[in-house]
C-alpha cells in the first residue's frame, strides 16, 4: 500500500548493501526452529513512500486477529516523522525550530528535546564523528542541491565556521535549544530515519504486535520478536560491494536495530578523483576508506547514527566504542589485497549471531 505522493529529498538511502535478508532463512549459526503448528508461516507486509525511500513494515500473520491495523499505524506515524524532521520542508518542526534559535532559545516538544539529546550523547561518545550540524557542508559540497562539486577552500572554510555540535545549547530544564552564532542548522539526515523505526516499532508493539520488521530504504532495520516458524529473531543479509551478486554474511537481530552505511553508490568524481557523500565535520571534507560499516545496536537511531560515525572513525576508534558500549557492534567491509576482493572485519559481533556466507 504506497503513498504514491512526491516527495523531497529528506533522508537519502544509505545502502552500500541489500540489508534485508530472505524472510525465514534460518539463523546465523544456528538450526532452523521448529514451526508453532497455531501459526501460519507468513508474513505480511506493508509498504510506502516517505524520506525518500520505501519504508516497509513485515509481520508474522496471525490467523487470530487482523494485523493491518498495527502496520499501518505504524506507517502513518513515519508519515508524521517526515514533516516533523525534513530539512527540505519550510513548514517542518526542524526547519522552524532552526530559524528560531538563530534569535534565543526555542522551545520545543520532549519527543523532539530527546532526540537532540541523543545527537549530543552520541557527538560526545564519537568524538564528532557525529554530528548533526552538517548542513552547510552539505550545502558547500552540492550534495544537498543533489549537484555535487568541489567547493573553494574559501566555501569550505565559510561554511566549517557554521559547523560543530558546540554551536548548539540545550537546555534540558526548560526543553529549549539555542545556537551560538546566526548560520547553524541542525540536520537530522543521519540519524532521522532510526529515529522513525523507533517510535514505529514502540507504537506497534503498543497495539500489541510482537513480532516484526520494519526497515527504510533496506539500509536500517528495527526488529521485534521472532521470524515466521518460530525461528529466532530475524536475519538480515549484507551484499557484496563490488559483486551485488554475493551476499558476504548473515547476521541475526534479537531485538535489535540494524544500519549500513558507505559512499559506493552516492559520490562524484571531479579532476580525477572520487568524492564521498559520508563528510566529516571535524575536516570539512568527505571521508574514506571503508566500502561499507554495518552496526548492530539496541535502537534504530544508534545504529542510524554510529553507522555514518562509524565510517568516519574507522576500524580502530570503532574498536574502542564499543568496547565501552557492549550493546553495539559493527562490521567493516574494507579493500582487499586486490581490485576486485575485500575483507570483513567484525568488532564486537557474537559468533552465534553472525556469520560470513562467501569467499571475499
Amino acid at each position: 500500500m504506497a503513498d504514491s505522493s512526491s516527495r523531497r529529498d529528506f533522508l537519502k538511502g544509505k545502502a552500500a548493501a541489500d540489508a534485508l535478508a530472505d524472510i525465514g532463512a534460518g539463523a546465523a549459526g544456528g538450526e532452523a526452529g521448529t514451526a508453532d503448528p497455531g501459526m501460519p508461516d507468513c508474513v505480511l507486509s506493508l509498504t510506502r513512500r516517505a524520506m525518500a525511500c520505501d519504508f516497509q513494515v513485515q509481520l508474522v500473520a496471525s490467523p487470530h486477529r487482523n494485523e493491518t491495523g498495527p502496520g499501518m499505524a505504524a506507517l502513518d506515524l513515519i508519515d508524521r516523522q517526515e514533516d516533523r524532521l525534513s530539512v527540505y520542508r519550510d513548514s517542518s518542526d526542524i526547519s522552524l525550530l532552526n530559524n528560531a534559535a538563530q534569535y534565543g532559545p526555542a522551545e520545543t516538544d520532549h519527543e523532539m528535546f530527546a532526540l537532540l539529546q541523543t545527537c549530543d550523547r552520541l557527538h560526545r561518545d564519537t568524538d564528532g564523528a557525529f554530528d548533526a550540524t552538517t548542513g552547510p557542508l552539505s550545502k558547500a559540497w552540492g550534495f544537498y542541491s543533489r549537484e555535487p562539486r568541489v567547493p573553494t577552500e574559501e566555501e569550505l572554510s565559510a561554511a566549517m565556521q557554521l559547523v560543530g555540535w558546540r554551536h548548539v545549547r540545550l537546555d534540558e530544564g526548560a526543553q529549549t535549544v539555542a545556537f551560538d552564532r546566526q548560520g547553524v542548522e541542525i540536520n537530522f539526515n543521519g540519524i532521522g530515519k532510526g529515529h522513525a523505526l523507533d517510535l514505529a516499532a514502540d507504537q506497534m508493539q503498543l497495539e500489541l504486535a510482537d513480532d516484526f520488521l520494519l526497515h527504510g530504504g533496506r539500509s536500517t532495520l528495527v526488529a521485534r520478536g521472532d521470524r515466521p516458524g518460530g525461528q529466532p529473531g530475524w536475519g538480515v543479509a549484507l551484499r557484496h560491494p563490488l559483486r551485488p551478486q554475493l551476499r558476504i554474511a548473515e547476521f541475526t537481530l534479537m531485538d535489535q536495530a540494524f544500519s549500513t552505511s558507505g559512499a559506493a553508490t552516492q559520490g562524484f568524481v571531479s579532476g580525477g578523483k572520487r568524492y564521498g557523500h559520508i563528510l566529516d565535520a571535524r575536516t570539512g571534507r568527505p571521508a574514506s576508506g571503508p566500502h561499507s560499516v554495518s552496526v548492530i545496536a539496541p535502537t534504530g537511531a544508534e545504529a542510524d547514527a554510529l553507522s555514518t560515525a562509524f565510517y568516519v572513525m574507522g576500524p580502530e576508534a570503532t574498536r574502542a566504542y564499543c568496547e565501552a558500549h557492549p550493546g553495539v557492534g559493527a562490521a567493516f567491509v574494507l579493500p582487499g589485497k586486490h581490485a576486485s576482493s575485500v575483507r570483513l572485519e567484525a568488532i564486537n559481533l557474537p559468533d552465534d549471531r553472525w556469520r560470513p556466507l562467501s569467499d571475499l
